[in-house]
């Protein structure tokens, strides 16, 4: 979610060049502000996966993701930026990332849906993303959901200071391969911080077009794999936002914001103890 180019990878949400200062590396007093950012979008994602149900919209997830942010005494990261009309990127089924909340988008038994939000917090963005299955699916889309799910810790397990980006990417990559999926490789994670995108891009497969960036503590990453249950690549619909697969193949998606440390790593928008 940082802008490179337009033959290589994109951000989940399309970042201006001004944006683009170098590797920040967060001081004690901007990592807790972090924190305080990132609890509220695992909060808001905790509650839409507690809430959502056959029958509601997209947009009614929207709007109670707004609302929450707002009352948590947060911004939405993403409302706006580029003219982006919503607080949660929802996208459901085959498509991959950047789904407009809609009220003409009904929300049945059997989707995979996808859920992207950020918060904007005293001068800082927290940012993450769940897949949700939604009543009754196929062990199918739940085996694709567990894998996806489980390529975003597979790189999460390689963060540290010291270690490099593309370690992570390896171990996503090569996870998601195993088990006979695709990784999207038309966007990438990004540094996350004052700016919703920062550097560094956070690739979830391994290439030399980009520098092999060291980690270094202070640091915080966004990590966002996008798993495909057939053909890695996409295309953009008329909205101009919404990415889909190619072949109508299933997609998932999760995302942590993470800091690296000199041990290893903290999960700033862990949802597990909330």
């Amino acid at each position: 979610m940082n802008l490179l180019s337009q033959l290589l990878n994109q951000p989940a949400l399309p970042a201006p060049s001004k944006q683009r200062r170098g590797i920040e590396i967060k001081s004690p007093r901007e990592i807790d502000i972090m924190r305080q950012a990132s609890r509220i979008v695992a909060t808001v994602l905790k509650e839409i996966a507690e809430l959502v149900e056959p029958g509601m919209t997209t947009a009614d997830l929207d709007a109670h993701a707004e609302k929450r942010i707002r009352e948590m005494g947060a911004t939405p990261s993403f409302k706006g930026y580029h003219g982006f009309p919503g607080s949660i990127c929802s996208s459901l089924n085959q498509e991959v990332v950047h789904g407009i909340p809609s009220k003409r988008k009904v929300i049945r038994s059997g989707d995979v849906l996808k859920v992207d939000t950020g918060a904007y917090f005293e001068g800082f963005h927290g940012d993450s993303c769940i897949t949700i299955a939604v009543g009754e699916v196929t062990p199918a889309a739940k085996r694709l959901i567990q894998v996806a799910e489980e390529a975003l810790y597979k790189g999460i397990e390689q963060v540290r200071a010291g270690a490099f980006l593309l370690d992570l990417a390896g171990a996503i990559e090569d996870h998601v391969k195993a088990n006979g999926y695709t990784v999207v490789e038309d966007f990438t994670g990004h540094g996350v911080g004052r700016n919703l995108h920062e550097e560094p891009s956070v690739f979830n497969f391994r290439t030399h077009q980009m520098p092999n960036v060291k980690l270094r503590a202070g640091m915080t990453l966004a990590i966002e794999p996008i798993v495909n249950a057939g053909s890695k690549v996409t295309r953009i619909l008329s909205d101009r936002w919404t990415a889909v697969t190619v072949d109508n193949s299933l997609s998932a998606q999760f995302e942590h914001t993470v800091l690296v440390t000199d041990t290893g790593y903290e999960i700033l928008t862990d949802r597990t103890h909330l």
